[in-house]
């Protein structure tokens, strides 16, 4: 549930703190005091689209926060986790936006930043917010469908998974098939161009990091000359140069001269001891190197063969031997299609018709079980709709299937299966059901919409629903309905509605009002829960208008107690 929400520098809101409680909320002011704005506020916090004109006037950035608390077992965490979003199921759920007066946006989640498709997707979990002209959901077939196959439940959501898992297995095929059936002209010239290239890469036989050794490879060759000057000349520097005598000289200069003072006579012997004998190992070495050293020309031309015939397949093939390597193997493989284009074909089509068969049977299945799902939704709707004062309605979900004796090539499959979903009203005796988009007058919407989300409030797990002006144009005892259906409804999650209708809003739980006030110049919003004295004032309000007398108060407090014994029953 939403637990509290701060705003600042929103549109006319200055700041605002708000807590909020479990059960039904009502929002009420008079017409322009702001109340839309808290809606938009938790628009913005749950992803919706911001503009740099929603925030204050004078002001840098407009900022919201709001905190919710949510059991441990609730969807949002997975979504987190899916995200990579830190969190503490045991902690409050906090999320920040804010707008700059440039045009720039930037969401927090648990002081995290968020991206806004990532603020969406968690959004969608915490609030569903409806207002009187935001139906739009009700009128699109394949929100009809989704909301059928939630309702439907486990089995179907497990069909359903089943069915897509097959479907896009048979789009992948279809696809495959495509593929090799629309390359059939370019084959022939294809499979020549594939041929020379696998000859080519083959025959030169490479091996993974073959042309760095050839390169070392070069440049000894290269400078075969300029090793042989530098190690004939060391070597000489060490025999010749009388390098190796001068040590044996000087051991034996010292040794003479050790007895008189060996403490530091013996430790300088016996380095010059461990260089001579390192410095005469060396000598040995370079003579043996300086033996080795060849001046080969056809060496060298050989390996700036084999480098040159390598750096042409990479200018081909790719930047690196093993690059080259990877577009041999792909490249056999496409060869591979054509020559068997035959036996891939006939392998890809015993692949179509058997997944079509499965998927066939599993969009049937998923058919029936959505017919039995539609049968129930039906019923519960029409009980839904009777208590929201609409007892002659009758409402139906219809589905749109083909035959089920009918083969594939006259079903039509497609990633939801084989059906089509309408919801369908009649609310006049003696009429015909006709789609919603087509009969149904707006308070009639806003009454189907929350028996839809009576019915789903359970299923859909979304913790904070918000009507924002859902009941306009009812009133009397269709009002009272609304009222009621809102705070049965607060039962099972926590209910805001903003609201011009008395009726409502002595049925809330909680009671807020939303004022409008002009201080040293300018505008500014305020939100304060009201307390039963003033709980009675705002309902007096909304009752008489303008003038607020006894008589409207008194009404006002037998509205309240009214709703008190309806609450209670």
């Amino acid at each position: 549930m939403l637990r509290e929400l701060s705003i600042r520098n929103l549109a006319v809101i200055e700041e605002v703190n708000v807590t909020f409680h479990h059960g039904f909320h009502v929002l009420t002011g008079e017409t322009g005091a702001g109340k839309s704005i808290l809606i938009d506020a938790l628009s913005l916090i749950v992803g919706g689209r911001g503009s740099a004109d929603m925030v204050r006037y004078g002001c840098d950035k407009a900022e919201m926060e709001a905190m919710f608390d949510l059991p441990q077992q609730h969807p949002v965490w997975k979504q987190l986790n899916h995200l990579g979003v830190q969190y503490d199921p045991q902690e409050m759920l906090v999320i920040r936006r804010e707008l700059s007066s440039h045009g720039k946006s930037s969401s927090r989640v648990n002081g995290q930043l968020v991206t806004i498709t990532m603020l969406r997707d968690i959004g969608e979990h915490l609030v569903n917010i409806h207002g009187q002209h935001e139906h739009q959901s009700l009128l699109r077939t394949d929100k009809h469908l989704e909301w059928l196959d939630l309702f439907g439940g486990d089995l179907l959501l497990d069909r359903k998974v089943q069915y897509s898992a097959v479907y896009r297995e048979l789009v992948g095929v279809r696809q495959a098939l495509r593929d090799v059936e629309d390359h059939s002209r370019q084959n022939v010239q294809m499979l020549d161009l594939y041929r020379f290239q696998i000859e080519e890469i083959s025959s030169a036989n490479l091996k993974p990091s073959e042309d760095e050794s050839l390169e070392e490879e070069r440049r000894k060759l290269q400078y075969a000359g300029k090793r042989m000057d530098a190690v004939s000349e060391a070597y000489s520097l060490l025999y010749a140069g009388k390098g190796l005598d001068a040590l044996s000289r000087a051991i034996t200069k010292l040794n003479d001269i050790q007895s008189y003072d060996q403490s530091v006579m013996n430790p300088l012997i016996e380095q010059l001891q461990s260089a001579f004998y390192q410095a005469e190992d060396a000598a040995f070495q370079l003579r043996d190197y300086r033996d080795s050293i060849e001046s080969d020309p056809e060496a060298l031309a050989m390996v700036e063969d084999r480098l040159d015939m390598i750096n042409g397949l990479k200018r081909k093939y790719g930047e690196t031997i093993p690059d080259i390597l990877a577009y041999l193997e792909q490249t056999i493989v496409e060869r591979d299609k054509i020559e068997n284009r035959d036996e891939l074909l006939e392998d890809l089509k015993r692949q179509e018709q058997a997944l079509v068969t499965q998927a066939v049977k599993l969009a049937k299945e998923l058919s029936q079980l959505r017919q039995h799902a539609a049968e129930r939704l039906s019923y519960a709707i029409e009980g839904e709709l009777k208590q929201l004062q609409m007892p002659a309605a009758k409402f139906q979900v219809k589905l749109d299937r083909s035959a089920e004796d009918e083969l594939d090539d006259r079903i039509k499959l497609n990633a939801t299966g084989m059906d089509e979903a309408v919801f369908m009203l009649t609310t006049n005796p003696g009429e015909p059901l006709k789609p919603l988009n087509k009969i149904a007058s707006g308070g009639e919407m806003s009454r189907i919409m929350l028996a839809l989300k009576s019915i789903f409030a359970e299923i859909d797990q979304i913790p904070t629903l918000i009507f924002d002006e859902v009941d306009t144009g009812v009133s009397g005892r269709a009002a009272q309905a609304i009222a009621e259906k809102m705070s049965a409804l607060a039962a099972k999650c926590q209910v805001f509605s903003i609201t011009h209708l008395p009726q409502v809003a002595c049925m809330s739980d909680h009671h807020y009002e939303i004022r409008k006030q002009v201080q040293h110049n300018r505008t500014s919003t305020s939100v304060s829960e009201l307390l039963h004295p003033e709980r009675i004032q705002e309902l007096a309000r909304m009752l008489g208008g303008v003038e607020v007398t006894e008589k409207t108060r008194h009404h006002a407090q037998e509205m309240l107690d009214l709703a008190i014994t309806l609450k209670g029953a």
